[in-house]
């Protein structure tokens, strides 16, 4: 009799062994998200480096996201310090002079007929 009991305790073992194997956390696996070149070498560069997450335990998927963002952060901000084309000298706006009021002064046509 003890032959059988072993024999079921060693089944329910290796069923729960199995059982543990399904459940038990898996190693890094990729993402595959498609990343789609912009034109611009720093910006992809920037979305290149998502693809070091795909190596990386999930704690370790933070350090990778707050880079990324501090560098796309980054080329906004430069995009912002450049200069646009000048103005040009005596271009008329396109809204009208506002009086003291805010509001566009009334025309000084006279309108009745």
């Amino acid at each position: 009799m003890d032959d059988a009991v072993h024999e079921t305790e060693a089944a329910r073992a290796e069923t729960q062994g199995e059982a543990d194997a399904e459940h038990a956390p898996r190693g890094p696996a990729p993402l595959r998200v498609p990343r789609t070149p912009t034109g611009d070498a720093g910006v992809d560069a920037l979305l290149e480096r998502l693809a070091d997450a795909d190596h990386l335990a999930t704690d370790g998927h933070v350090e990778v996201y707050e880079d990324v963002h501090r560098g796309l952060r980054d080329a906004l901000t430069a995009l912002d310090a450049r200069p646009g084309p000048p103005v040009p000298a005596g271009h008329p706006g396109t809204t009208p002079d506002r009086g003291p009021s805010g509001h566009a002064p009334h025309s000084t046509h006279d309108r009745r007929s």
